[in-house]
């Protein structure tokens, strides 16, 4: 297994998959580009997906189901190893399980409040923070400063319309995505395959539980609500998560945390698609603002590719 990149020292070349070949160039790089888009478009449609499941198992009782969900597919799929792992180790994958499930929480509440293109709005500054922050080079700025200027006008300038507790959720909900970055590639170096997302995801479902039970109860049992909420786990967790944990080792945390700025595009296309929210003309250029940050970082992340790479150890 290849290490993941530090988000703090963002690594000069990005190393090729474990068992693959190496190697320079686009193919390199579009292989984790790819797989971060991917999840993009999974976890943006189940979140639309989920705003249709609230009034049946309220917000909580829904990031319940889907964390509970997701952890038992993970689990049965992983088998994870519980032996052998350092006390950092567990460490580090708790903290990964309590970021998951918090960002998880803080997200669905502030769906419950504000729309969905508006939330992935604000969640969305902190990754792009993290970006500014991890990045040691002036253009991977100027791709954060440009996907944040399409960020605000996606939320159409200013949030002064949006319920302030909706507000705060999302803005909370970002910087839990900002850690989640960070444990996701340290899990990544320390637990081999997806083990040590199946651990936290596991984590995460235990702290969540009871919140989910106390506010929803016995709705939580109803057939339909637990298939959709399965449903959820799928595309908003297990999906997503998993590519994401896989990308995360062959791409810069600092570059990830760019290519993130999309999710508000795909947030908007999954609310127009399945909640009938349409697109006005100022969205479509924010839109277009975003996608053209995340090509920059992309040709950025490519052109760098193309000096040679020092072999990476297993």
């Amino acid at each position: 297994m290849t290490a993941a990149p530090s988000t703090t020292s963002p690594s000069p070349t990005v190393p090729a998959p474990a068992g693959g070949p190496g190697g320079t160039g686009s193919r390199g790089s579009l292989g984790p580009v790819g797989l971060v888009l991917a999840g993009g478009v999974s976890v943006q449609f189940g979140g639309a997906l989920a705003v249709t499941l609230m009034p049946r198992a309220g917000a909580p009782g829904v990031v319940a189901l889907r964390l509970l969900a997701a952890a038992i597919v993970l689990l049965v799929f992983c088998r994870p190893r519980l032996r052998g792992h350092s006390r950092t180790d567990w460490g580090t994958v708790i903290v990964f399980g309590v970021a998951m499930g918090a960002m998880n929480g803080l997200f669905y509440e502030a769906l419950a409040r504000i729309p969905l293109g508006a939330a992935v709005t604000l969640e969305v500054l902190g990754p792009l923070t993290l970006s500014v922050l991890a990045s040691r080079r002036a253009i991977n700025v100027l791709w954060a400063c440009l996907a944040l200027a399409g960020v605000f006008l996606l939320g159409g300038g200013g949030f002064g319309n949006l319920d302030p507790t909706g507000v705060a959720f999302a803005l909370g909900a970002g910087a839990m995505w900002a850690a989640y970055i960070v444990f996701s590639a340290r899990t990544g170096r320390r637990f081999p395959q997806a083990d040590g997302l199946a651990l936290a995801m596991a984590v995460a479902a235990l702290l969540f539980l009871p919140i989910g039970i106390a506010d929803a109860g016995s709705r939580l049992l109803d057939p339909t609500t637990v298939a959709l909420g399965s449903a959820v786990a799928l595309l908003s967790s297990v999906l997503p998560y998993t590519l994401e944990l896989l990308a995360l080792r062959r791409l810069p945390a600092s570059t990830f945390a760019v290519l993130m700025s999309l999710e508000p595009a795909i947030a908007a296309t999954a609310g127009f698609l399945v909640l009938g929210q349409a697109l006005s003309a100022t969205e479509a250029a924010a839109i277009g603002l975003v996608i053209a940050a995340s090509i920059g970082a992309v040709r950025t992340q490519m052109g760098r590719n193309k000096t040679p790479q020092a072999p990476v150890s297993p």
